[in-house]
């Protein structure tokens, strides 16, 4: 996350560097496959959903990736040395910003 002409690609930014900010305090990501109960797969921060175009991004981008298994068959993800510069890049582009640029941000992604 530099600047905003660059993170065009990053799907709701704000809401992003909230999850890897969640993920980089040891919280893993849990990854629920669902194919066979017909809602597909889900993931979830901490107990709060998050939003599947945030996770596959993440995941493509290879900022995340699977380090295992719940006993209820959940996959667990964690940051990548990747993810990890993407937070503390994103963490000072957020940083740089004024109140309206975030409150844009916030609003607009």
């Amino acid at each position: 996350m530099k600047s905003p002409p660059e993170t065009a690609d990053i799907p709701a930014r704000y809401e992003t560097l909230m999850v890897l900010r969640c993920m980089h305090q040891r919280e893993p990501m849990l990854m629920l496959p669902g194919e066979e109960d017909g809602y597909g797969t889900r993931w979830t921060l901490g107990g709060q959903q998050v939003q599947p175009g945030i996770a596959q991004y993440l995941m493509r981008g290879n900022f995340i990736v699977k380090t295992g298994r719940t006993e209820f068959g959940a996959h667990t993800l964690n940051l990548t040395p990747a993810g990890h510069r993407l937070r503390d890049n994103g963490i000072r582009w957020w940083s740089g910003l004024n109140p309206y640029e975030k409150l844009k941000v916030i609003l607009f992604g």
